[in-house]
């Protein structure tokens, strides 16, 4: 009992910060109909601002902990949606619902960052100190108050997100535009600045979540590659365009990444998701959640 305990708890917490970095992917696809292959950098970008930032305010402020997380993590968010602000004026806003445009400048966008990360913060791998020490004990399994605290405030974020998709007027103009934007234009929607909107949205939430990351893994200018890769199963597996799908893809990787590395190893875990990426493609090619285009 108590190992199945650790492991649903392993889920979460890793399936939490996989599900705000694919939905900020999902969200971008839905509004502008692009593949964003540069999504990965901006979830690098905000890691390595942490490593930065994190042991300025602790040395020059002198604060405690969760302050300085808090300020970390709101300078990070800041310094992503301005880079993104950036990329999409000068890249995206020229692209938008160009499948093959927006790939061929996505490309080029992760050459020019991962370049200047390079330049600028060096190869070597950068490591920020537990920022909440102490361990929590849940029903019998392990956990730090750190990855717990993180845990929580990714799934506030992304309850946050659905809450805005689901409720307000700019959730209702995103989901018009992702329906049928001609449709929304014909009712007064203004596309191009919903679908700044949107990305920006989607930004902050790959932000968010290397901000997330950055206390718990080894930061480095080539993080987000991998993050990206995930995040791109689980949208395949959810549904592309679809949050929901976003959602429950994350936990479903997470699962497998979890059970099957414990009962297994990390390479049959692996696995194990490619081949649940061919099935699902085979079988259901719009994922759990999508729709087929009609």
């Amino acid at each position: 009992m108590d190992l199945t305990v650790q492991l649903i708890v392993n889920t979460l917490q890793i399936g939490a910060v996989y599900v705000l970095f694919s939905l900020g992917l999902t969200l971008i696809f839905g509004v502008m109909k692009i593949v964003n292959f540069a999504h990965g950098e901006f979830f690098t970008a905000a890691a390595l601002a942490m490593s930065v930032v994190v042991p300025w305010f602790a040395k020059a402020l002198g604060l405690s902990a969760i302050p300085v997380f808090a300020l970390s993590f709101c300078v990070s968010v800041l310094v992503v949606l301005a880079l993104g602000l950036v990329v999409y004026k000068f890249g995206f806003e020229r692209y938008l619902r160009d499948l093959i445009g927006s790939f061929i400048v996505s490309i080029g966008f992760v050459l020019l960052l991962e370049g200047l990360y390079l330049e600028i913060f060096g190869g070597a791998p950068r490591i920020i100190p537990p920022l909440i020490p102490g361990v929590a004990n849940i029903l019998g399994a392990a956990i730090t108050w750190q990855r717990l605290l993180i845990c929580f405030l990714a799934l506030a974020i992304t309850f946050g997100l659905y809450f805005l998709v689901a409720r307000t007027k700019l959730g209702l103009a995103l989901r018009a535009v992702a329906e049928d934007q001609e449709a929304a234009m014909l009712q007064g929607i203004k596309y191009r600045r919903v679908a700044l909107y949107g990305f920006l949205i989607g930004c902050g939430l790959a932000g968010a979540a290397g901000a997330f990351m950055a206390p718990l893994a080894a930061i480095t200018t080539f993080m987000g590659a991998d993050f990206l890769i995930k995040a791109f199963i689980i949208i395949i597996i959810g549904g592309l365009g679809s949050i929901p799908g976003a959602i429950l893809g994350g936990f479903i990787i997470a699962a497998i990444e979890s059970f099957g590395s414990y009962y297994f190893d990390s390479s049959t875990a692996t696995i194990a998701l490619f081949v649940l990426v061919i099935v699902g493609l085979l079988v259901r090619p719009q994922g759990i959640m999508g729709h087929a285009e009609r």
